[in-house]
């Protein structure tokens, strides 16, 4: 039982005293407040508002840390790793041994990484060293920067952008098997790499890597078996985006590919061996994705049970394909939204999955055929070098490109609350209404 707020033993005397002047004290409040009901408060005279008591740590933004703090920063233990070894290094040319075990001894003495490391991406893209030719290529490489970023944000994901040679002689499309090793060994915590070349972008931003799909697997590209195998055609895939488990057999696989590269003293040889396999190649040097379909083709036995080629969606995708679809797709999907109040429910940014996977649920129920593309691959339109293939016009490529970065840029303004209303204006967006597309 709570205590009273008064005293229980007061003296009778005392008792006496303090009801005489108590009836006083209310005999004088009364008159008072009749006096203030007839003559009216003086005009200088203001009513201060009601105020919210405000702590210091409400005053300083502070709040309870999160019981669950996602990865442990701030701890490195003093334990030897493969870090203190001054053979072990992160260049193409020097080969590592046993990098499983090294990885699995790195995450036993840093238990806040080790807890999810199946799932976790790092994404790699980058572009050359100098400033573009073009001289809108800069402005477009930012872009399709933004873009990734974007994606990745939505989904966890970490992202490296490189702009150096992390071998000299490995440039031009060579440039990402380097980047590509060294970042294995820069985040032991993470079990993918996943590289997208600079001039692709992510169209459907909801859209997430099924990555139990590819449990037996160690590289996933894009394309079609029977081309590679079958044609033997260069063109059987595309290895400008590509997923590469963080392990021993990625580690001997990249060492493989490279050695058909630049840095090769047989790089020529190389050059003619491609030119001779592959009909349809019609430049002679050995170029990265030549030399892929090679080794699936002539050593399938020791790489190709655990390569991956998808063909079941757009991984990366061909953009004049792509572009004439992305109209019909946005009716679909706002006729779908129309329908569905939980769709139009405006969220925080951070639980966005939570509505992709509604999103999928009623699209498959209203038997949307048409989703949108995951990657949209401006392959031949060269943004930074202007030096494109002569069978697209400069206007196709620019208007397409711009077309598929606004696509995906509304998907993420969306949740910000506004809107490109123009796809030809970039820098103008639009307020968007509650409760829209219902209205």
């Amino acid at each position: 039982m709570a205590k009273s707020p008064f005293r229980t033993r007061p003296s009778l005397l005392l008792s006496d005293g303090f009801l005489f002047v108590g009836g006083a004290m209310v005999a004088l409040l009364l008159v008072w407040a009749l006096w203030s009901f007839l003559a009216p408060l003086p005009p200088t005279l203001t009513v201060p508002p009601t105020r919210t008591t405000i702590t210091d740590d409400s005053r300083n933004c502070k709040h309870s840390a999160s019981p669950i703090n996602r990865f442990d920063l701030q701890h490195d233990p003093p334990d030897s790793t493969f870090y203190d070894d001054p053979t072990l290094t992160y260049s193409i040319d020097k080969p590592i041994k046993n990098w499983d075990e090294k990885r699995r001894e790195w995450l036993m003495l840093h238990p806040s990484f080790a807890k999810g490391t199946g799932s976790r991406v790092l994404m790699l893209t980058g572009s050359q060293p100098n400033p573009c030719k073009n001289p809108v290529g800069d402005h477009l490489l930012l872009r399709f920067f933004k873009n990734k970023v974007d994606y990745c944000r939505l989904h966890g994901y970490d992202i490296f952008y490189n702009n150096v040679l992390f071998h000299p002689k490995m440039r031009t499309y060579w440039a990402k098997i380097p980047a590509v090793r060294a970042a294995m060994v820069a985040h032991p915590e993470a079990e993918w790499i996943w590289w997208v070349d600079s001039d692709a972008a992510f169209t459907d931003m909801e859209f997430k890597l099924p990555l139990e799909k590819y449990r037996e697997h160690n590289f996933v590209v894009h394309g079609w078996p029977e081309l590679i195998y079958e044609k033997k055609s260069w063109l059987g895939l595309n290895a400008g985006v590509f997923l590469i488990r963080n392990c021993q057999w990625s580690i001997d696989f990249m060492d493989v590919w490279a050695s058909m590269g630049p840095l090769s003293p047989d790089y020529d040889t190389w050059g003619k061996i491609l030119k001779s396999t592959f009909k349809d190649k019609v430049f002679p040097d050995s170029d990265d994705q030549s030399a892929l379909v090679y080794l699936m083709l002539k050593e399938k036995n020791r790489w190709g049970g655990k390569i991956y080629v998808e063909r079941e969606y757009y991984f990366e995708g061909y953009w004049v394909e792509i572009l004439r679809t992305l109209d019909n797709i946005s009716e679909s999907y706002v006729a779908v939204e129309r329908g569905v109040g939980e769709l139009r429910r405006r969220h925080a940014e951070k639980v966005s999955e939570h509505y992709a996977l509604s999103r999928e649920a009623y699209l498959e129920e209203a038997g949307v055929s048409g989703k949108r593309p995951f990657i949209t691959h401006f392959v031949g339109c060269q943004p930074c070098s202007g030096d494109r293939n002569k069978i697209y016009s400069r206007e196709r490529c620019w208007d397409g490109m711009n077309r598929a970065l606004v696509f995906a840029d509304n998907q993420v303004l969306r949740n910000f609350g506004f809107v490109h209303p123009d796809v030809g204006d970039t820098s103008s967006v639009s307020p968007l209404p509650f409760d829209y597309p219902a209205s």
